[in-house]
């Protein structure tokens, strides 16, 4: 009796001939479009993109990488992380200790320390700000920041089987007491203010128009890059394990994998994520805090992937532009609602809308579909 060979099932494609096309449109949009309405049309022109609009979509896209970081390890992985806003600033202060670097004699009391540290009557710098004037240095911090601590909070966290609402309960106790560590003038870091008043970065005037829009490209860039990296990821045995360990981590363990391990892996990509979204922040905003690390920013971080749809890496995506586009409006015209705005969107979207917007889309064309089919 002859076996006959097994046959494995040939791998999806990354995009779909359609997605690849969208995703073409967009990357002209970023790259081409965006510069020449913003550069190239003039102000009094009805198609003109405004400066405050770069400056608004920069920090949306920024945004929208840590929501699709969110995605990877709660849509897929099943881990409710309520700390994300910690390695998004940890990765903001590591390109804002640059920055600070870059001030160098302009400074209000024209020292080449930060000013912040003047005014406490520092001498010299701190051991931590060693190799905060390279920039390749800060670059790598920017990612080993996050990651190492990603790294050890999650190897005891994940080895000690945490999970669900402690985890998540964990994390946010975690950012906080950052938070609370970075307020303090001891630190280093600027205490309350943080850093701001950037005046270059790599020898270049960080505010002027030509810069603003080379960051918003970059920007773009890296957020379409890392959604790329996602779908492979996912759509890899990688994440075929991990959405196994988000629907019945038990049988997995059972079939002889280790969750941990993935769980750890997933968990640091993510964070190191959040910390490139931070470092792109920070010299397109100007300005850095302790208030970037609030429970409440990380809270807002999963509303983003819950609106916009778990589990679907486009929907997170666009979760960021909708809250932050309302927000960006609600804070203009009933400031005193935005709150109450952002509670009952969340709230609907959990009741009403368990699998997001994006959800909702393709269950109206999938029903379109079937209705041409009948």
């Amino acid at each position: 009796m002859s076996l006959e060979p097994l046959t494995l099932p040939t791998p999806a494609p990354l995009l779909s001939r359609q997605g690849w096309v969208t995703f073409l449109l967009v990357l002209i949009a970023i790259g081409i479009a965006a510069p020449l309405l913003n550069l190239m049309v003039p102000q009094t022109s009805v198609i003109h993109m405004s400066d405050f609009a770069v400056l608004l979509i920069g920090k949306i896209m920024c945004f929208a990488i840590c929501a699709l970081a969110m995605d990877l390890i709660w849509g897929y992985t099943g881990i409710l992380s309520l700390g994300h806003g910690l390695f998004f600033a940890l990765g903001g202060y590591a390109m804002g200790m640059y920055l600070m670097r870059q001030i160098g004699l302009e400074g209000n009391y024209k020292s080449e320390l930060p000013d912040f540290m003047v005014f406490l009557d520092w001498k010299t710098l701190p051991w931590h700000w060693t190799g905060s004037a390279s920039f390749v240095f800060q670059m790598v911090m920017v990612v080993l920041a996050p990651g190492l601590l990603a790294l050890v909070f999650g190897f005891f966290a994940f080895r000690s089987r945490i999970k669900g609402v402690y985890f998540s309960i964990i994390t946010q106790a975690l950012t906080y007491a950052a938070m609370l560590l970075f307020f303090r003038n001891e630190t280093g870091f600027g205490g309350n203010n943080g850093f701001t008043d950037f005046k270059r970065i790599l020898d270049i005037p960080v505010t002027t128009q030509n810069t603003r829009m080379v960051l918003f490209v970059i920007t773009g860039a890296v957020l379409l890059s890392f959604y790329l990296f996602s779908r492979w990821l996912v759509q890899s045995k990688f994440g075929r394990v991990l959405q196994a360990i988000r629907d019945a981590e038990t049988r997995v363990m059972f079939s002889g994998y280790n969750p941990v391990s993935y769980k750890l892996t997933i968990w640091v990509i993510s964070a190191v994520m959040c910390g490139v979204a931070g470092a792109l922040y920070v010299p397109q905003v100007g300005i850095i805090n302790p208030s970037e690390m609030s429970p409440a920013n990380s809270i807002e971080i999963a509303i983003w992937a819950a609106v916009g749809g778990r589990a679907t890496l486009i929907g997170p995506i666009v979760g960021a532009f909708l809250v932050n586009g309302a927000k960006s409006w609600f804070t203009v015209a009933f400031p005193e609602y935005w709150l109450y705005f952002l509670g009952a969107m969340f709230i609907a979207v959990t009741l009403f809308l368990p699998q997001g917007i994006v959800g909702l889309v393709k269950k109206i064309t999938g029903k379109n579909k079937m209705e041409g089919k009948a």
